[in-house]
């Protein structure tokens, strides 16, 4: 796929995230897929994934541990089969009621349209602040 149709995948997903729309972003990655969010095993959301079933574990960790959520997308990189993008998510986790504000650099590496890896980077000490009781 060219850079533009790379960064069109992307959008789309942020934009069915946006609206609660997993099955939207899981029928997008491949069978295959790794899925990393750094950070420590306090936060319920981080770690690496492999394939489909354990990357849902990731969104069933943040709709069930978070509410307000919102991701925030201001700059989009794509370079050969990778796109890169830089933004902010914040939210709240319900059991403490604590907000979080972090910024996150995403970074996806797509193969026959349609991504076979993503890493997040962020401020892993706001989760953990956040997820804190």
């Amino acid at each position: 796929m060219s850079e533009q149709a790379n960064t069109a995948l992307i959008q789309h997903l942020y934009d069915a995230f946006s609206k609660g729309d997993i099955a939207t972003i899981l029928s997008n990655l491949t069978a295959d897929v790794e899925w990393i969010f750094e950070g420590p095993t306090s936060v319920p959301f981080t770690g690496k994934r492999h394939g489909i079933e354990e990357t849902t574990g990731f969104f069933t960790a943040l709709a069930t541990t978070q509410s307000g959520m919102k991701l925030t997308t201001d700059e989009f990189v794509a370079q050969g089969d990778r796109v890169a993008t830089y933004g902010r998510y914040t939210g709240t986790v319900t059991a403490t009621g604590k907000k979080f504000d972090s910024p996150v650099g995403h970074f996806f590496q797509i193969r026959d349209g349609k991504v076979v890896r993503f890493v997040n980077m962020g401020d892993t000490a706001a989760y953990v602040e956040a997820y804190r009781g």
